[in-house]
């Protein structure tokens, strides 16, 4: 079925909204859901959309909270999300954060005690958007066994990157440490389709293409050791900076009970002037060099958004039911 974003954005707040969200945090999280699917990032789209109904409803999410933003030192700032939605707590820091950067030349915003942020690019092209460079970290429930090993300890912990440029984003990235998001792992299963070798472990450590072996083991780092240390370095960012949970602390993001998530998320705001006007002049050597050889691209230099998307019939119907307050 083919569907407006802004007829997803529509429905998304509305099924926010009737299982307990009150209007901004509905709103700001809609919008997300909305700029995944516009982006073809389904994993974090309407796919969540359930997930967040039900969690409202259980209160392992607040709905209704407003969040804390303070700024303790010039550069330094802190939204609080109190165990709300992180989106809400990202808008409200930022125009703060953008204001300290502005005057410091740099500044780090963090989003503490929220739930799952989903999409961490979201974010940090938000910052660009204002003319800096935003780098973003977070963590989630564990999925990822050290290098060698069986049991998890970190989550998937993704890095973004957004790069401004002349009126519009010049560069973007946004991936998990993990060899692959877990929810890949979960469509592949439910597709009962099996996933390449690489992704994950079984429960004994060993190599598998079984998904169901694969969420009874864990996910492995991308890259093997240097994926690892990438991870970690998320990880004690975005837990231990915002002062926010491990990943070894958090269940299943998607469990309907429980204690809320808690997790972190921590960036940076960098002016790209602060010594100079010499960053466009090296970004420019750099994208010719890479637009001279065919097939070369920098990352998030092809990303199109779309403005009406696929979805399967059934995930749209049950959109609808949730819009209209059916239960979740």
């Amino acid at each position: 079925m083919r569907v407006t974003v802004t007829d997803i954005f529509e429905a998304s707040k509305a099924a926010l909204r009737a299982h307990g969200a009150a209007d901004r945090p509905a709103r700001e999280v809609a919008k997300a859901t909305a700029r995944a699917e516009a982006l073809g990032n389904v994993i974090c789209g309407l796919y969540y959309l359930e997930s967040y109904c039900i969690q409202l409803q259980s209160g392992r999410v607040n709905g209704t909270v407003t969040p804390e933003v303070s700024r303790p030192r010039p550069a330094s700032v802190m939204a609080n999300a109190r165990y709300g939605f992180a989106q809400p707590a990202f808008a409200a820091g930022l125009p703060v954060a953008v204001e300290a950067a502005r005057e410091n030349g740099v500044a780090t915003l963090s989003v503490a005690h929220a739930h799952t942020c989903t999409s961490l690019g979201y974010f940090t092209e938000q910052i660009a958007a204002a003319g800096l460079i935003g780098i973003g970290f977070t963590n989630a429930s564990p999925v990822v066994a050290p290098p060698g090993g069986n049991k998890a300890v970190i989550g998937t912990n993704p890095i973004a990157m957004s790069v401004p440029g002349d009126g519009k984003m010049a560069m973007h990235f946004d991936f998990s440490t993990s060899a692959v998001a877990l929810g890949k792992i979960t469509m592949a299963k439910a597709a009962g389709e099996p996933i390449p070798l690489g992704w994950a472990v079984d429960a004994n450590g060993q190599p598998t293409t079984d998904p169901e072996a694969a969420l009874n083991g864990a996910l492995v780092s991308a890259g093997g050791y240097k994926g690892w240390g990438f991870g970690l370095m998320a990880e004690l960012l975005a837990a231990g900076i915002t002062g926010s949970v491990n990943s070894l602390d958090v269940t299943g993001l998607k469990l309907a009970d429980g204690k809320p998530h808690d997790l972190g998320q921590f960036y940076l705001l960098l002016d790209p002037t602060i010594h100079g006007d010499h960053f466009a002049d090296r970004f420019a050597r750099l994208t010719d060099a890479i637009a001279a050889q065919e097939g070369g691209r920098l990352p998030g230099a092809d990303r199109t958004e779309m403005t009406e998307v696929d979805v399967p019939d059934a995930l749209w119907q049950r959109v609808q039911e949730l819009a209209e307050g059916g239960s979740a």
